[in-house]
């Protein structure tokens, strides 16, 4: 196949675009800009790239990919932990469509029949508060300000899961976030994988020589009753606790950019919404200091933020390896494009799962900071996880 770039003067359909993603020989992005649909594959990131030869073996990638006439883009997902291989490609053709909008709301799926599901959450919810509360004890010692502690959930179907239907669905919920469908290297057994979602959290964008940033940290869970909702936002927006959170967060996304740019503003914060969480909020802009600078770069400057992580870095790290009893992969990483113009966008990667064939690995995290209270924590991993269970037609089992 020849490889190129579709660019219409009118933008496809957004359903027209979600409607063409095929999993395993796809990729697909939205944002509230547009929506991308990647097709094929011409080039592959090579194994086993340094974390800090990233940004320049892709800039290498592109530039082939230019010189041989194809698109001069690369799509994918980057890991959590650094030295771990990104999942990057140059697809045979990009098809870009108008934003999703708001999409008819997809069909409700029926409730599973019993001993088609088996959900085993990774830890325990009673070791998950545990893990929080040693949290709490390190930070009275003064040995880490902020950390992130996040829980996983393995579910097993019957049948495979239907990953396009699963997107379709997460895509509905939240038509204003960020969904995106890409796909990860084989499983231990050697079955395709793909790391699906929908995350409200811009990490950052490029388009020319401006960056923005969307920081989200500070969360309760929404309430079905609209006076209780409007009152748990309300409350979210004057909680000390919360309001400490985010500032943490803030200053480290303004910190990392700062050195790449000439100038940084900061608006907020304000109340983010989606289908199941409410979230503080901030927009951040720099202007770049120098063109060179890509959207993959800016999204290895600022990757891992305090909203995913903790701080500092190094100690938060460190604790997350001690204290949760799995390897993240590829979620609290940043999945995205960049193209040969350094211009893109990069989400955090959260309210995600990896899917491989009939299994599934969700995860969701919460901020652990002084003042936080391990039963609150445990709620608000919950209702994140609510978003994908939903999705999959499991409400209500984690």
């Amino acid at each position: 196949m020849t490889a190129q770039l579709e660019t219409p003067a009118m933008p496809l359909p957004a359903q027209h675009a979600l409607a063409g993603y095929v999993p395993g020989a796809s990729a697909f992005f939205a944002s509230p800009r547009h929506t991308l649909l990647a097709e094929g594959v011409v080039a592959r990131l090579p194994d086993g790239t340094a974390s800090s030869r990233l940004g320049d073996a892709v800039r290498l990638l592109l530039a082939d990919a230019v010189l041989a006439g194809g698109p001069g883009i690369v799509v994918g997902a980057v890991p959590f932990a650094p030295g771990r291989g990104a999942a990057l490609t140059v697809p045979e053709q990009v098809t870009w469509g108008a934003p999703l909008a708001a999409p008819a709301p997809a069909p409700a799926l029926p409730p599973p029949a019993a001993g088609e599901v088996v959900v085993r959450p990774v830890p325990e919810p009673e070791r998950y508060a545990a893990g929080v509360a040693a949290a709490l004890e390190r930070m009275a010692a003064g040995d880490v300000a902020k950390v992130v502690l996040a829980r996983a959930l393995d579910v097993r179907t019957a049948r495979p899961v239907d990953v396009h239907a699963l997107l379709t669905r997460l895509a509905a919920r939240d038509p204003h976030g960020y969904a995106f469908a890409v796909e990860l290297p084989a499983d231990d057994l050697g079955g395709a994988r793909t790391l699906v979602g929908a995350s409200p959290e811009l990490l950052v964008s490029r388009t020319d020589g401006t960056a923005r940033a969307n920081p989200l940290a500070g969360s309760v869970p929404r309430s079905p009753d609209p006076e209780e909702d409007l009152r748990r936002g309300q409350e979210l927006l004057r909680s000390a606790k919360n309001l400490r959170e985010h500032a943490v967060v803030i200053e480290a996304v303004v910190e990392g950019l700062r050195p790449l740019c000439r100038s940084v503003s900061v608006t907020g914060p304000s109340l983010v919404q989606t289908a199941t969480m409410w979230h503080l909020g901030s927009g951040i802009t720099g202007q770049l200091t120098s063109r060179e600078t890509t959207s993959l770069d800016l999204a290895l400057a600022l990757h891992p933020t305090p909203a995913v992580c903790g701080t500092p870095v190094d100690a938060a790290r460190g604790l997350i390896a001690e204290v949760e009893p799995f390897d993240r992969g590829f979620y609290s990483g940043a999945v995205g494009w960049c193209d040969a113009d350094g211009d893109g966008e990069w989400v955090v990667t959260i309210r995600c799962g990896e899917v491989s064939g009939s299994r599934v690995r969700l995860y969701a995290g919460a901020g652990i900071v002084p003042g936080s209270r391990p039963e609150d924590e445990l709620a608000e991993t919950t209702a994140k996880l609510g978003t994908f269970l939903q999705a999959l037609g499991l409400d209500g089992v984690a």
